[in-house]
């Protein structure tokens, strides 16, 4: 299909939306050209620190392997980002902790409510099929919660904690929520300022909720204050943080870089230029340092498929975008030369990111199925698109079940998952086929990820011509308000975590770092959508996010550093 030659732009209506400015610019550029050698002298320091600490773990694990202590340590070396460097040690302690905890249900630690709470926890994050029974440990004669956790700060925030982690089922689970939700609240009310903040912030983040890179520098001031913690882990981690953000910096710059030569900010001008909070997604997926390329690739993608996203949403006329997704789908630009020059670009930068993604899976002998597959996750989200448009076109507003089955693909998950799940160590043909079989781990991250963006973004989107969201699908099928639509929906959201905790622990024949990439994105869904606000759109709402992880490096004392 072709349009007329004769239809100029002018006469078009498009649906033009006029987006903020990059709040970064150019700020990471200087990063691009920088060595990846780090100083030697920090290297030394990094390596010294990660066996010291390693020492302190094995010495810790001779201890009675189910004691707090050992529980303790792991959650911490999670929490401040360095388990990566210690993880077999972790795995085998986690599973004679389980096995013993399996065998002898009746473990000394009664009255320790944080102990077994997260016992719950650690096991589960780390797959194992924990039951929740171990919580009627908590009740009293009349099945009620025992008040005695009422006054206990770390119990009911462990306890809190590890409530997130329920599956469909755990109804046990549902009444711990809302107990130390409760009791948390009141507490909040009557103590100091610094347990008051740590309350507020469990309750506004659980761990689950949230993507555990972004809360590790929030962790090292809580673990810092604790006039128990150890000083050479807390050191190991903030030289790790450091070392670690002038990689990230690095890739951004990379990214900038790309952007620059790209040039799609001039080309591309009805567009988003969100390339920081692009990579900030990517970074969500996993910070480790062995995934640099898939983090700096996926970087560039999602800044691309924000072009796409505008493109169906905010620029292009039903014909022109049913001429574009037929390109797309036989991946051939010479089909489009009747489109706008900016769709040309946006097409341009597409063919140019399956160039890249073909170069970096070449050598490995990846590429002759990572390359189809890349173009077919492409294929598919422009497809989702071309449904919305379609909805719009026809002033059509589908069910909700309709609105979420469609909102899989355009939430872009599916696309972001197979692009960065290729270009790591545990890429498979079987891997990569299976992120296609729509696992419903997968499904469950990508509604989420659509309805929280919804509701976020309906009412700047509904100003304008827009298809409808999930909130007036919503609002239509059931007849009902805004107000009771956002709570049908935030109840969809807390099932589909449930749905994503349930396949995890399912899902023992997938790598588990590539179900944390998974469930990873869905807590960026949570931080990104946070309070009904649409952070990426928003740069400014995410600027201090993006400072922490990217800018400001943490303050060491060197003085401690040269003691160790």
């Amino acid at each position: 299909m072709s349009l007329p030659s004769s239809t100029l732009a002018s006469e078009l209506r498009r649906p033009c939306v006029s987006y903020a400015p990059n709040i970064w610019g150019d700020t990471f550029l200087q990063y691009a050209a920088q060595s990846k050698e780090t100083d030697d002298k920090v290297k030394q320091q990094a390596e010294k620190l990660k066996e010291e600490v390693k020492s302190i773990f094995q010495s810790s694990m001779n201890q009675n392997i189910v004691q707090k202590l050992n529980l303790n340590f792991i959650d911490s070396v999670q929490r401040l980002g360095v388990s990566y460097h210690f993880q077999q040690e972790i795995n085998q302690e986690l599973e004679q902790i389980y096995n013993t905890y399996t065998k002898n249900t009746s473990i000394n630690e009664d009255g320790d409510y944080h102990f077994f709470a997260l016992l719950f926890r650690l096991l589960r994050q780390q797959g194992y099929g924990i039951s929740s029974d171990v919580f009627h440990k908590f009740k009293n004669g009349q099945g009620n919660f025992n008040e005695t956790l009422a006054n206990d700060v770390q119990g009911l925030c462990s306890l809190y904690e590890a409530s997130h982690l329920r599956i469909p089922g755990d109804d046990v689970l549902e009444e711990a929520c809302d107990f130390s939700n409760t009791k948390l609240k009141s507490l909040a009310k009557q103590l100091s300022p610094s347990l008051v903040a740590q309350i507020n912030h469990c309750l506004r983040r659980p761990l689950n909720k949230s993507v555990p890179w972004f809360e590790t520098k929030h962790y090292m001031t809580l673990f810092e204050q604790d006039p128990s913690h150890n000083e050479t882990i807390l050191i190991f981690a903030k030289v790790e943080f450091n070392l670690l953000q002038k990689l990230h910096k690095k890739e951004i710059g990379r990214i900038t870089e790309w952007k620059k030569n790209s040039n799609y900010v001039t080309r591309v001008p009805y567009a988003r230029d969100r390339s920081v909070e692009s990579y900030l997604w990517s970074l969500a997926i996993s910070y480790k340092p062995e995934y640099s390329n898939a983090r700096t690739f996926v970087g560039k993608l999602i800044q691309c498929i924000s072009l796409l996203d505008d493109t169906y949403d905010a620029y292009g006329t039903f014909e022109e975008l049913e001429v574009f997704t037929k390109a797309i789908q036989r991946w051939d630009i010479s089909h489009i030369r009747s489109l706008p020059q900016g769709m040309k670009v946006v097409f341009e930068t597409v063919l140019q990111l399956c160039e890249e993604i073909e170069l970096l899976t070449r050598e490995n002998g990846k590429s002759s199925f990572v390359v189809p597959r890349f173009k077919q996750a492409v294929f598919n989200l422009t497809k989702g698109y071309m449904v919305e448009a379609k909805w719009c076109h026809e002033d059509y507003i589908p069910t909700y079940d309709e609105y979420k089955a469609n909102g899989v693909l355009t939430s872009c998950y599916p696309c972001m998952i197979t692009s960065f799940i290729s270009l790591i160590e545990v890429a498979t043909e079987s891997v990569v086929d299976w992120i296609f079989s729509d696992p419903s781990i997968l499904a469950a991250a990508s509604v989420i990820g659509r309805v929280m963006d919804d509701m976020a973004s309906h009412k700047f989107e509904q100003e304008r011509v827009h298809v409808a969201s999930a909130v007036e699908c919503c609002m239509k099928q059931y007849s009902i308000s805004q107000a009771e639509a956002y709570n049908l929906i935030h109840k969809d959201v807390e099932d589909c975590w449930k749905v994503i905790h349930e396949e995890y622990m399912k899902s023992s024949n997938i790598p588990k770092c590539v179900l944390d990439c998974i469930v990873n994105l869905a807590g960026m869904s949570e931080v990104s959508y946070e309070n009904y606000k649409d952070k990426y759109t928003n740069g400014e709402w995410l600027k201090d996010c993006v400072s922490s992880l990217l800018v400001d490096p943490v303050s060491i004392d060197q003085e401690k550093l040269s003691a160790i």
